[in-house]
């Protein structure tokens, strides 16, 4: 006859804690739709609405990252844009007081338009200063698109984001302490439609807040 576990010893407790925090979906920890404000190049700290998020950007042709925005049609949106980037760049957010937990059922949704080859990552810069790039990514569109990615089972590689490289995959990653989230498409623009871009509208992270 087996033994029933008792739920009060300090062992079921943390297991009975292990299991309630990957159960449960987290909430939002934080969205950014930037600031309704003329377009600009580069894209700066002026133009994130959150007053708790900090902006950085990264690579070579972190200059030409852009906040923009369309008079038409109307219902064009605030967005950063990398297609006037002739080297690769990256853009980043973190909470000024908080780390976040993105283990368990933590996800990231944003609303993008990639146009040509420009293909849209995940990218990840964890407590201890270490990188991820995820392997999936978001293609072209038409217009505007929703997706949505779920950290549970990415594959994820280690990244450089001073020289915009892609190293080997990472087993297991710790995500239960992100400093910064972010994107980049690792191609290059000029500033004209033929080239191609990636546009992002806004972005929402959902975990869970950890003190810093």
């Amino acid at each position: 006859m087996s033994q029933i576990p008792d739920p009060t010893t300090p062992g079921e407790i943390f297991r009975s804690q292990q299991f309630h925090h990957a159960d449960n979906r987290p909430g939002l920890f934080f969205r950014e739709d930037w600031a309704e404000t003329p377009a600009a190049m580069p894209i700066t700290q002026d133009h994130v609405a959150h007053p708790q998020l900090l902006l950085a950007t990264y690579g070579p042709g972190k200059q030409w990252l852009k906040k923009s925005n369309h008079a038409l049609p109307l219902s064009d949106p605030f967005y950063a844009y990398t297609g006037f980037c002739q080297l690769p760049a990256a853009l980043t957010l973190r909470h000024r007081s908080q780390f976040v937990d993105l283990t368990g059922y933590a996800k990231i949704r944003w609303r993008t338009r990639q146009t040509n080859f420009h293909r849209l990552h995940v990218l990840l810069k964890l407590a201890d200063g270490a990188w991820l790039i995820s392997e999936k990514s978001v293609g072209a569109s038409e217009d505007w698109q929703e997706s949505e990615f779920s950290l549970f089972g990415l594959v994820w590689h280690r990244f450089d984001p001073a020289l915009m490289v892609v190293f080997t995959p990472v087993s297991d990653p710790d995500l239960s302490r992100v400093d910064e989230i972010g994107f980049t498409d690792l191609m290059v623009g000029t500033g004209k439609a033929d080239a191609g871009g990636s546009r992002v509208d806004w972005i929402e992270v959902h975990g869970r807040a950890v003190p810093r």
